[in-house]
């Protein structure tokens, strides 16, 4: 079975699709049986990031009008990106996979007209598929709700394994106190301004990581000058596997308040260090935090005062470790990626 994974987002580092096709792609590697063969459509400049002796199919930008012939034994290509431009015609023994990670488009109160226009991009791909994807039961749910499918649809939860670098001991910031952390695209949709009223009657600071949009920025740190703790908010911008090890292992507790996931990586990451996390009670997050993680079920700002104190308090009083990091465990590239070859497998043989 010749199977081509599709890595063409990994263009953008410091994104989560970055980091899906980078983990799962390596996964497949090293889980894929010894007759078989996984390719990467990939940029020139990121093929460092898989072993040279994995074949290489170099992207080129002709390929979202021209598509580049393919070797005819090809029995799957996997399309990582649901409004990917980069899809192959299709040919007699080629199965065509789409992977869509979310409509959260829907959740982030887009007019009606931008809905409509990117449910039909996605509809456009969807009948180029053979097969669809989706990487929570919510958004597979999304997807039959808003779009119109006719094919197969399955349920595979992304992975989370996170890399450990005990020795390390230089983050790009050293906080000077205790610290609540969060990490991802700092933009609207991640919430993340509704945190710094979690740091008044306390002394924490709160660190935020991820690329940085400086409109939003701006309204996280006015948020902060309005309780008074703008001296204790620390935006640091994208930061390296190293530095997030460092945060997730030392932080007090794990905050991530978003609109809108298909899945929730860090949430994930940071049950792995065995950490309280508070999350939103939105879209896919309850299902991926179970009864593991502590929920925000509004965003104002004494009831998230409240319920964090509350949770910090029950999590000193349970010691709820081993319950945070039972859930985390279900969570594994390796699990993911054998869970994708099945498929490839039952597919390369209708």
């Amino acid at each position: 079975m010749k199977i081509v994974f599709d890595c063409e987002r990994m263009k953008y580092p410091y994104t989560g699709l970055f980091e899906f096709c980078h983990k799962l792609g390596l996964s497949l590697l090293a889980n894929k049986a010894q007759m078989d063969e996984v390719q990467f459509y990939i940029h020139q400049k990121d093929v460092k990031f898989f072993p040279s002796i994995a074949k290489k199919i170099i992207k080129r930008s002709i390929d979202k009008f021209f598509f580049q012939k393919i070797n005819p034994e090809i029995s799957i290509w996997h399309t990582t990106y649901q409004a990917s431009r980069y899809i192959p015609p299709r040919h007699k023994n080629l199965k065509r996979l789409l992977t869509i990670h979310d409509l959260n488009f829907l959740h982030e109160g887009k007019s009606v007209a931008k809905q409509e226009k990117y449910l039909k991009k996605h509809q456009k791909n969807i009948e180029k598929a053979d097969h669809i994807i989706a990487i929570s039961e919510f958004t597979k749910q999304d997807i039959l709700k808003h779009l119109n499918v006719k094919v197969p649809i399955s349920v595979i939860y992304n992975g989370c394994d996170m890399e450990i670098f005990p020795e390390y001991n230089q983050p790009v910031y050293l906080p000077h106190k205790s610290f609540i952390f969060t990490v991802g695209t700092v933009i609207p949709k991640k919430n993340f301004h509704t945190l710094p009223c979690l740091l008044v009657n306390n002394h924490l600071e709160l660190i935020i990581a991820g690329k940085r949009d400086e409109d939003y920025i701006i309204k996280i740190l006015n948020e902060a000058k309005k309780y008074h703790v703008e001296d204790r908010v620390k935006i640091i911008g994208p930061i390296t596997k190293e530095d997030k090890y460092w945060y997730l292992k030392n932080c007090q507790a794990f905050v991530f308040p978003s609109l809108a996931e298909g899945f929730g990586i860090p949430v994930i990451e940071a049950m792995n260090f065995g950490k309280p996390v508070f999350i939103s009670n939105l879209t896919s997050l309850p299902e991926i935090g179970g009864d593991a993680a502590y929920y925000f079920e509004n965003f104002e700002a004494s009831y998230m005062q409240r319920v964090f104190s509350e949770g910090i308090q029950h999590y000193k009083d349970n010691a709820p470790t081993a319950k945070i990091l039972k859930n985390a465990a279900k969570y594994s590239w390796q699990t993911c990626a054998k869970k994708h070859l099945e498929l490839y497998r039952k597919l390369s043989l209708i």
